[in-house]
């Protein structure tokens, strides 16, 4: 089994503590060798880019130097922090004038970028050390008629040259995670659309539309609740329910669930350890 340095992001240790929470007690079920590095620091979301673009990718080339001491790849559970840490990787890998500037800052604080490490999503490591039979061969309490929506949002899917781990146009990762817990993968065809997180500040009213949208085709997909690997997706879709709804003149409620925690479930961890009771609203409505 891999070692992997564990990289929560902010969400994670503030907002969606709940994901934090069960994605540390499904490594330890699973026994996931994963550290929490003290040095890493914020990963900026994409929004230091747009102040000075090195800066962006020295913080980041910083975090990843860090796993690269400890001879760990990085895991996320949030699919932002993968997309930018796997942008700032992608771009220092192909662009050697800019992995030379990007050293010069890091050799001031005794660090060096070279490459050794990869970003990956917790979900994708549930996969790649278990495969879809061996997750199913330890779960404990099968999600049997469970119909489950998976909503993968956009960053653990796009960009495909940078995120690449499977085919955007038609993923299938949480679908197989789904199986292997017992449960049935329902499919709408908003499940690759964006949640509109990114887009709250600038344009509320349309962020609730499109989240509100993603919902409804849960519902009519027949879904009795939905997952997500991204934290963002998750304030979305859970916090958020009820003015999405509102703002496409539906009126329901729809348990949303992040990966750890419907993958904790099967595994028999108890709800509150997952995190459960801070969930909007309620996994008990299935």
């Amino acid at each position: 089994m891999g070692k992997y340095a564990f990289y929560p992001g902010c969400a994670a240790k503030g907002a969606s503590k709940e994901l934090y929470e069960a994605t540390v007690a499904v490594a330890r079920e699973l026994g996931i060798d994963m550290v929490e590095l003290p040095q890493f620091s914020c990963c900026g979301a994409g929004v230091l880019e747009e102040v000075k673009d090195v800066l962006d990718i020295a913080v980041n080339a910083r975090n990843l130097a860090y796993a690269e001491k400890e001879g760990r790849d990085i895991v996320t559970v949030c699919s932002t922090c993968l997309l930018v840490l796997r942008s700032a990787k992608y771009h220092l890998d192909n662009d050697d004038d800019l992995k030379e500037k990007v050293n010069e800052i890091l050799a001031e604080v005794g660090l060096e970028y070279k490459g050794t490490v990869d970003v990956k999503h917790f979900h994708w490591v549930l996969l790649e050390e278990f495969g879809e039979e061996g997750l199913r061969e330890r779960v404990k309490s099968p999600l049997e008629g469970l119909k489950v929506y998976p909503f993968y949002g956009c960053h653990t899917i796009r960009p495909k040259d940078i995120i690449g781990y499977e085919p955007s146009e038609n993923p299938q990762s949480l679908e197989k995670i789904v199986r292997a817990l017992g449960a049935t993968p329902v499919s709408g065809v908003r499940r690759l659309e964006c949640c509109g997180f990114h887009a709250f500040w600038p344009a509320p009213q349309i962020s609730m539309k499109l989240t509100g949208l993603n919902l409804k085709d849960a519902k009519d997909s027949g879904a009795d609740c939905v997952v997500t690997p991204c934290p963002l997706c998750h304030m979305n879709l859970d916090a958020n329910q009820g003015r999405a709804l509102r703002a496409i003149g539906e009126n329901f409620q729809i348990p949303v669930l992040h990966v750890p925690q419907l993958v904790g479930l099967a595994l028999g961890i108890e709800p509150k350890e997952l995190g459960l009771h801070r969930n909007f609203v309620s996994f008990s409505l299935v």
